[in-house]
């Protein structure tokens, strides 16, 4: 359970963020090896920027490709093997989560809710902006089917009378996911035909026009 699936419609924009942040993250404080470290390196700002989405995907990810740590230094309290997989379940659907939410705030930033008329003469640089909020879109849609499997199984009937309340928020988050009222693929899927339809207008604009 330590490693992550890696799509190629994805790749281009990964080896983006990785771009940005690899000479920063050069001189890391600390040796970090395992999810759990990782995972603590994530960070919400009281005002986030791209930069800051951009760091915390990298840290998501390494999360997502490293080992788990031994169940003594887990993030809740695990007696048992049955617990310790149910731990291992609710993490990496809880990272997927995480994620969709980093690629959906950067690909709110690039989005364009409208194509104005005066916006003519970018033209071109309004239909880059919308291409990267479409791979942002598309790739958190990835993160979703992956979320999806992994909160079937936390799921399981095995688990039901497990509770793992130091994580009361990643069960909560398997449960509104079973019941269907945590959606991303709705919310993805709203955002990408929104998006196609203001493309659309882009690209009947002639930017010599205005």
């Amino acid at each position: 359970m330590k490693g992550a699936r890696v799509y190629p419609g994805r790749a281009a924009f990964l080896l983006m963020v990785t771009g940005l942040l690899l000479a920063p993250l050069t001189s890391e404080a600390y040796y970090v090896t395992f999810k759990e470290q990782y995972y603590r390196l994530y960070h919400l700002h009281a005002i986030q920027y791209p930069d800051d989405s951009i760091e915390n995907i990298y840290w998501l990810e390494k999360a997502l490709a490293a080992d788990f740590a031994n169940p003594l230094y887990a993030l809740a309290r695990i007696d048992d093997k049955t617990q310790w997989e149910k731990y291992r379940c609710l993490f990496m659907m809880h990272i997927n989560l995480k994620l969709i939410e980093q690629y959906l705030f950067l690909g709110n930033k690039w989005n364009k809710r409208e194509a104005y008329f005066f916006n003519a003469p970018w033209k071109s640089q309004n239909l880059e902006s919308l291409q990267t909020a479409e791979t942002c879109y598309t790739t958190a849609l990835f993160y979703w089917k992956d979320a999806l499997e992994w909160a079937g199984k936390a799921n399981d009937k095995r688990f039901r009378f497990i509770n793992l309340e130091r994580v009361q928020f990643w069960e909560d988050e398997a449960g509104r996911m079973r019941d269907g009222k945590l959606d991303y693929e709705k919310t993805i899927t709203r955002e990408l035909t929104r998006l196609q339809k203001v493309r659309g207008a882009f690209e009947a604009m002639d930017k010599d026009t205005y």
